[in-house]
């Protein structure tokens, strides 16, 4: 008995026609990625939206009178440093003083300010200053104060109570970590420079 023409597969309802299934998959594209090139357009346009939310939300660019002001600051605060540094002894090469290393932090201050005020009318980049740029001078206020006091009462305390607040109140770190971190800073800068090195800084042990 001969089977009528397109009922030999049955009902067709669990058979499988390889034509069918080539038709339900993607089609590649014309450099054979298939849809990996379509992942790669969400990720760019992904980066795109990210860039666009972070320009919306960024501060206002500050002004060339504002990246002035800046390096100007930087620089005072070098020219002090120095000062400061002076006044501990910087000793010589072979024998350095407790002021060798704020002398050269000073210096550097000094120099990066002088190309900040070089660099001053081309930047483009710099912000506006706002609330957050409190949290800045907070920190060149307590290094002001960290130099005041290390003569008078060695560095071990100071270093200590400058790490804190800087990583707790600064750095938003947890109290555990800030007091640590604090602490293991001024072991291992004891540890260096005061046991193994013998640097002349003042300290309290």
């Amino acid at each position: 008995m001969t089977v009528p023409n397109g009922t030999a597969r049955g009902n067709g309802a669990d058979d499988d026609d390889p034509d069918e299934d080539r038709a339900t998959e993607p089609a590649p594209d014309q450099d054979g990625r298939g849809t990996h090139s379509h992942q790669e357009l969400d990720l760019d346009e992904a980066v795109r939206e990210l860039a666009a939310v972070e320009h919306e939300y960024r501060p206002p660019a500050a002004g060339a009178l504002s990246n002035v002001l800046t390096a100007a600051s930087v620089v005072v605060l070098g020219v002090a440093a120095l000062v400061a540094s002076a006044a501990l002894g910087t000793g010589t090469a072979a024998e350095p003083g407790p002021g060798t290393w704020p002398l050269l932090v000073s210096i550097l201050l000094v120099v990066l300010g002088g190309a900040l005020l070089l660099t001053a009318r081309r930047t483009s980049d710099a912000e506006k200053f706002s609330r957050g740029s409190l949290l800045v001078l907070a920190g060149l206020a307590t290094m002001v104060v960290f130099v005041a006091v290390i003569e008078v009462v060695g560095f071990e305390i100071p270093a200590a109570l400058l790490c804190f607040v800087w990583l707790r109140f600064l750095g938003r770190e947890g109290w555990r970590m800030s007091v640590v971190t604090s602490l293991g800073v001024v072991v291992g800068f004891y540890l260096v420079f005061v046991a193994a090195l013998a640097v002349p800084i003042p300290h309290l042990f």
